[in-house]
């Protein structure tokens, strides 16, 4: 199971002595969050992509390229990667180049974004979201996997004898994450590629989450990837712990009431009665994170969004240190202990896949869909 942390850079006032960072102070802090995830003994760190205030992480492969010469073993990720409103090109050039310098300590999170503004600063449309998905990612997948690319498509200039550069580190594309909070075309899409799934599990009783899951689930199964329980799963989460429940409600309900995302609609106890945000012991949140296994079957990754609506740099440091030294060994024995042994414990790693690689044919697909675009299928959403 790998653990970690993943931040969507708000820049939020602290509703408790009304100060607001500078986006300098906030960029940093996010490196620290970062570092302080190493030291604690987290997995992976993830960066959101936003490109209008109040967030930051405009640029994901600059903060990550910087992360990544001051760690050792932290695998660096994307919370988003807007595949909808980026090119293709340059995220297989920019993710390849950073595959190099974090020596494959690396994984994408491809999405549409939360944002509908963002499409036409791109030149895009948002009715156009998801096809522009699905055809991009089609494009981003051959130009890691061919070294010679001839594309047409619908939404870009057409590619003749085009090789991305650098090439994949050892000729092994990152692996992939899918993320949606509400589209099922994702969770296709994800499954029709073997890649993983991941359900921001933040806003929507566990309920929605499931039905999207278990279609990828499904799906999986279907395009031949392993069985339905060995696909690649992760899930978000927000907590806010102190030792005493009482204590971070009390703390934590500040900063709730007032957060851009959440604020000044249902109450903090609805909210945390509803969604899986967890505020409360160390405890509270070990036997909440547990439950997720039970409403979705065993997975491979939990993020924790810990950073958001003002919260300051000391206390997020404060809160790692308690889910690094309190809550994370009890989850890793726990979920280890509870997973059947055909289902993988974690997504793969670049060694793993690099191996695999090594020994391994092409793999021969019996889909009809195999040697087509799969934009037909994905946009029915599997149907």
């Amino acid at each position: 199971m790998q653990f970690g942390v993943f931040t969507v850079g708000d820049v939020t006032t602290d509703p408790t002595n009304g100060r607001t960072p500078t986006e300098a102070e906030r960029i940093k802090a996010m490196v620290a969050i970062a570092l302080k995830a190493e030291e604690v003994g987290l997995d992976v760190f993830a960066t959101g992509e936003h490109h209008n205030p109040p967030f930051v992480p405009s640029s994901p492969t600059t903060m990550l390229g910087y992360v990544a010469a001051r760690t050792e073993r932290l695998i660096l990720s994307t919370a988003t990667t807007l595949i909808t409103t980026n090119d293709p090109v340059k995220i297989a050039e920019d993710y390849a180049m950073l595959q190099h310098l974090a020596d494959g300590r690396v994984d994408l999170m491809m999405g549409r974004g939360n944002t509908g503004p963002v499409y036409p600063w791109f030149g895009k449309d948002i009715r156009d979201g998801i096809p522009l998905a699905i055809e991009n990612y089609h494009l981003l997948h051959r130009l890691w996997r061919e070294d010679v690319v001839d594309w047409e498509g619908r939404y870009r200039t057409p590619l003749q004898s085009f090789t991305s550069t650098p090439r994949p580190l050892d000729g092994v594309p990152p692996f992939v994450w899918h993320g949606s909070i509400r589209s099922p075309q994702i969770a296709e899409q994800a499954a029709y590629y073997g890649d993983g799934f991941f359900a921001n599990n933040i806003f929507w009783p566990k309920e929605h989450f499931q039905r999207l899951i278990e279609l990828y689930r499904r799906r999986f199964e279907h395009y031949g990837h392993g069985r339905a329980d060995q696909a690649y799963v992760g899930l978000g989460g927000q907590v806010f712990m102190r030792k005493n429940s009482q204590d971070a409600v009390r703390e934590f309900r500040p900063y709730f009431d007032n957060a851009p995302v959440y604020g000044h609609g249902p109450s903090l106890e609805e909210f945390t009665a509803e969604t899986p945000l967890t505020v409360g012991s160390p405890q509270q949140v070990i036997d909440r994170t547990l439950g997720f296994r039970e409403a979705f079957g065993d997975y491979q990754r939990q993020l924790f969004l810990m950073d958001h609506a003002g919260l300051p740099l000391k206390t997020v440091l404060e809160q790692l240190d308690i889910l690094g030294e309190e809550v994370v060994p009890v989850l890793r024995r726990e979920f280890e202990s509870l997973r059947p042994a055909h289902v993988p414990a974690h997504a793969p790693t670049h060694a793993e896949l690099a191996a695999a690689m090594a020994g391994r044919a092409p793999v021969v697909r019996a889909d009809p869909y195999a040697d087509v675009a799969p934009s037909e299928e994905l946009l029915n959403g599997g149907a």
